[in-house]
């Protein structure tokens, strides 16, 4: 099919662009209007992968300027991040069918129908910028085309979602907007310095020609550049306090994107740094892990002192993250491999997990924790969603989370076998893992079993409709059968990794 990798770009922008220009009083066009465009995109997708497992690739030439290009390119590392991506992207377009209008009457209560329809729509326009950026992040090969998909994401969908479908008061949502905004363009402005450093060494914006820069010079501070920009967008300590009030404030239908958000940070680092300047990278390689690990541990504390359900799901992508970057950082084939694949895992997991919490606050009207318990009784299907989040991110078997953390311990075993203190940091890491495992399902038993609280309203309490609950079983039996059967995905990210 000609323009396959363009079309998954510029689809939602298309489909935006019907939701602003169609004139009409349903307000249920715009969702079903995301809902098409990213089911063809997704189709779309799924035949390049059935193309790039039989040994192709998919490479489009769209020449802008002289030293700025739209060209693309889908391997064995950049489709099935952006298949899995766009899969979680339709998935949460149905999940907030129901949930924006919730939102909409909680904010606009006063709203007339026709206001609450622009509402709607305006919802759904902002959302699909969010698969157009992340499929020109993924198909990229130009650093400029890169930086200017990643702030699509920040400066557009992410400040004005916030701002007018976020939690508490008017003053607060806007606020934490606005905190979103400056530390996601502090961390794009060091990704472009460190894009212009590169151009004066090599003359070129393409990812291609970055090995280039081997061995000389001004590399160590393009590397340390860009690692500090990609480490604002991942919550690394001390580059973390934006996540806790940026990921718990905004609504919970976008909850998943957001980590999309952060995570992919983790494939431009690997795209743009390891790949092409791998032996320039390797210095870096225990700094990377140990920062890793500090975050990994600090997040989950900071988790288990929670009790409001947005911010416990919001400091948990904090730790999360951390294993990506762990992984990647052990600077091994298989540790790469592995960090990719958790990232996956990972977005699957956090996805779930914040849409589940999402119902809970739907459904009880409180976010604090402490007041529920005993939901089990009538909210069966969300506690099994509840369950089968903590197990993908607690790494527990036979769920893709076990997989990736099998892969990217393994390479950091490899990657510190000859060094005492590095063997520590490893095998604290991997005892850190216990935490997760704590804190996701001691939460999820305090509030799922015991005796029921709020009696009162016992009676309204009930699983959420379909269009909230599908979705997220979709995506739990996707992370069930990537544990399963994972060396179909392993196979593709080593087609291009391997060749470190």
């Amino acid at each position: 099919m000609p323009f396959l990798l363009l079309q998954c770009a510029a689809a939602p922008l298309v489909a935006a662009a019907l939701i602003i220009f169609i004139k009409t009083g349903n307000r249920s066009l715009a969702g079903r209007i995301t809902i098409g465009a990213l089911g063809y995109t997704t189709l779309l997708l799924c035949m390049a992968v059935v193309k790039i497992i039989n040994g192709g690739v998919f490479s489009e030439t769209y020449a802008i300027g002289p030293q700025v290009s739209l060209n693309l390119l889908a391997d064995g590392l950049s489709l099935p991040m952006a298949l899995i991506i766009n899969i979680i992207c339709l998935a949460l377009a149905i999940y907030s069918l129901h949930y924006v209008n919730h939102r909409i009457e909680l904010i606009y209560p006063d709203a007339d129908e026709k206001t609450a329809t622009m509402y709607y729509k305006r919802f759904f326009f902002l959302f699909l910028f969010f698969p157009c950026g992340f499929m020109g992040v993924s198909f990229s090969t130009n650093l400029i085309s890169m930086y200017l998909f990643l702030e699509l994401l920040t400066v557009i969908p992410l400040y004005f979602i916030m701002a007018q479908f976020g939690y508490s008061d008017y003053i607060s949502r806007y606020k934490v907007a606005l905190m979103c905004l400056f530390w996601g363009v502090a961390g794009a402005t060091f990704f472009m310095i460190g894009i212009l450093l590169s151009f004066t060494q090599i003359g070129s914006f393409e990812i291609a020609d970055l090995s280039q820069l081997a061995g000389k010079p001004q590399t160590f501070w393009f590397i340390v550049l860009i690692l500090i920009g990609l480490s604002t967008k991942l919550a690394l300590v001390p580059l973390h306090v934006w996540m806790p009030w940026v990921h718990a404030e905004h609504p919970t239908c976008i909850a998943g994107l957001l980590a999309v958000y952060a995570n992919i940070a983790v494939y431009v680092a690997v795209r743009v740094l390891i790949i092409p300047l791998y032996n320039d990278m390797l210095p870096f390689s225990i700094p990377i892990m140990i920062i890793a690990f500090v975050t990994m541990a600090y997040g989950a504390f900071l988790t288990l002192a929670q009790t409001d359900a947005k911010r416990f799901c919001a400091c948990s992508t904090i730790s999360q993250i951390s294993y990506s970057v762990f992984g990647v950082g052990a600077m091994t084939v298989i540790g790469i491999e592995g960090g990719i694949f958790y990232f996956f895992s990972h977005i699957i997991g956090k996805t779930i997990l914040f849409s589940t919490a999402g119902i809970l606050v739907y459904t009880t009207e409180t976010r604090d924790m402490r007041q529920m318990g005993g939901l089990w009784a009538k909210m069966p299907l969300t506690a099994v969603l509840w369950i089968a989040a903590a197990l993908i991110l607690s790494a527990m078997p036979p769920f893709s989370g076990f997989v990736g953390k099998w892969q990217l311990f393994t390479g950091a075993f490899q990657s510190v076998h000859n060094h005492p203190a590095g063997l520590i940091l490893v095998i604290a890491a991997i005892l850190s893992t216990l935490l997760t495992l704590v804190y996701t399902f001691l939460i999820g038993i305090r509030i799922f079993f015991g005796p029921l609280k709020a009696p009162e309203t016992a009676h309204e309490l009930k699983d959420p409709p379909w269009t909230m609950s599908v979705p997220l079983i979709a995506l739990a039996l996707i992370a069930l059968m990537m544990g399963l059967f994972p060396q179909p995905l392993i196979n593709l990210l080593h087609s291009v990794v391997g060749t470190l």
